[in-house]
């Protein structure tokens, strides 16, 4: 009896496994579901290098405009107001990973299982990889230096005016258990988010993200911090959240609320395992106890695909070995991801702020039993 086969390499079996590997890879991950490619998206997807070749892609965003304007008959011209761009640069890199079975008699599975299997874990290796570059990118982990653990992009610090320290501590180092995460912080970083202002060089305000007619910010917390919200007995605190835990409607089904804590003051809270620890202010290094929890809005941070890898977004390559005993597959992607940092055409330093995230460094330990 014929069958239809597709042999390992076949050009048809490589674009399935590589379309289906896209599937499962963003399936799995954190931050799949705040991808998009509007505007009110947290993480906007550019696909400027889709359709042409290059490794960086220049975002431009043109600001609200400040002027007073005249009144009555008084001289407008002489009077008008200069457009003001600022721009971010994202970086795109190839990253690849592989897979290899030791043997047919080890794994005694034919190539098709070899090929299920081996999309699994590299699924899963590019699901971790993906939640960890966006975590040190919008956390502002300078502690790690390796840009294959930051979207192939180096990461920034917190800029001056978007970070706040609980206790009004200067450093990460300085926090104490008397830091902790409370419902307060989230509070001021909302209004460090709304009152931002280019006149008073704190950098552009932090847009909302508008969903089903309402703006909501969207906040990532350790579960150390998520911790010492539960456990915080003072009036007004968590309970203040499970009276505004997310109930039915189209909220409900709405990607940004799936798995979220609940909303406080219009701030939607998540916890997140890889929100990053503090970073040392001299040393450089990760400072134990301490958790950098973020709030974002709309456009937080950038990502892109490049053009090589068009709808699938993953190269997906088949070889065998040791006279055709060894399975192996390769994994690879042309990619970035960045926080989003606007500088101002001028180049100078003077509001060149965080453009989507606003950090909250607290003392967080692990929870001990008492």
């Amino acid at each position: 009896m014929a069958q239809t086969t597709f042999g390992v390499g076949h050009p048809l079996a490589v674009s399935v496994w590589s379309k289906d590997l896209a599937a499962e890879a963003i399936r799995r991950t954190f931050i799949g579901k705040f991808i998009g490619q509007t505007e009110d998206s947290l993480i906007m997807e550019k696909v400027d290098l889709k359709k042409s070749a290059g490794d960086n892609i220049t975002c431009g965003l043109n600001v609200q405009m400040q002027g007073d304007g005249v009144q009555g008959d008084a001289t407008l011209e002489g009077n008008e107001e200069a457009l003001q761009f600022y721009d971010d640069n994202l970086r795109i890199d190839q990253l690849r990973h592989a897979t290899r079975v030791k043997g047919r008699m080890t794994e005694q599975r034919v190539p098709y299982n070899l090929r299920r299997v081996s999309r699994d874990r590299l699924a899963d290796w590019w699901a971790r990889r993906m939640d960890a570059s966006f975590f040190n990118q919008i956390c502002g982990n300078t502690a790690v230096s390796d840009t294959k653990f930051t979207g192939n992009n180096a990461v920034i610090a917190p800029s001056t005016n978007r970070i706040i320290r609980a206790g009004n501590q200067s450093t990460d180092q300085a926090l104490t258990t008397s830091d902790k995460f409370d419902l307060t912080y989230i509070d001021v970083a909302r209004n460090y988010a709304e009152t931002a202002s280019i006149e008073a060089s704190t950098g552009p305000m932090i847009r909302p993200i508008s969903e089903d007619g309402n703006d909501y910010y969207v906040m990532f917390l350790h579960d150390d911090q998520v911790y010492d919200l539960r456990v915080n007995t003072t009036a007004g605190q968590w309970q203040d959240i499970q009276k505004a835990a997310l109930m039915g409607g189209d909220v409900a089904s709405n990607p940004i609320f799936t798995g979220a804590l609940g909303i406080y003051n219009g701030v939607i809270l998540h916890k997140a395992a890889r929100v990053t620890q503090g970073v040392h202010s001299t040393a450089g290094t990760a400072v134990s106890n301490t958790r950098r929890a973020v709030l974002c809005g709309a456009q937080a941070a950038a990502i892109a695909f490049g053009s090589e890898n068009g709808a699938t977004k993953y190269t997906w390559v088949e070889e065998m070995f040791d006279y055709g005993n060894q399975f192996g597959v390769a994994a690879g992607a042309i990619w970035g991801l960045k926080k989003t940092k606007y500088i101002p055409e001028d180049n100078s330093a003077t509001n060149a702020e965080d453009f989507g995230t606003i950090v909250v460094s607290t003392y967080a330990a692990r929870p001990t039993a008492a």
